[in-house]
């Protein structure tokens, strides 16, 4: 009778997060520049600022918008605050996936 709970929709931050990544793709490709590219000219390992696209590298970041001639800040707004400081520590939101917390066996090895 009742729906669940349960929904399709993404939330606002989600929403906002790949509108950031999609933004930042189109400036790339409008530009012709490859992520790859990217990483041979800054010297990065390979799939650094492909992976800085998606969540927070702090190199990656600054290899890409140094490509696309512009700041981490103007194109992460969700990364840093409005004066250009780095949020640290990132938002959980900022990420892809959950952050995975050590396990009690894991901290007992160390």
């Amino acid at each position: 009778m009742h729906r669940d709970d349960t929904s399709d929709k993404i939330s606002l931050f989600e929403r906002k997060r790949l509108e950031e990544v999609a933004r930042i793709k189109a400036l790339l490709i409008v530009a012709k520049i490859t992520l790859t590219k990217i990483d041979k000219d800054y010297g990065l390992p390979t799939g650094t600022a492909g992976n800085a696209v998606y969540e927070p590298h702090l190199a990656g970041e600054r290899a890409v918008a140094a490509a696309l001639k512009s700041k981490p800040h103007l194109l992460w707004r969700s990364r840093y605050f409005a004066d250009g400081r780095r949020k640290s520590p990132q938002p959980p939101s900022n990420y892809r996936h959950a952050r995975r917390h050590a396990t009690p066996e894991a901290q007992e090895a160390a």
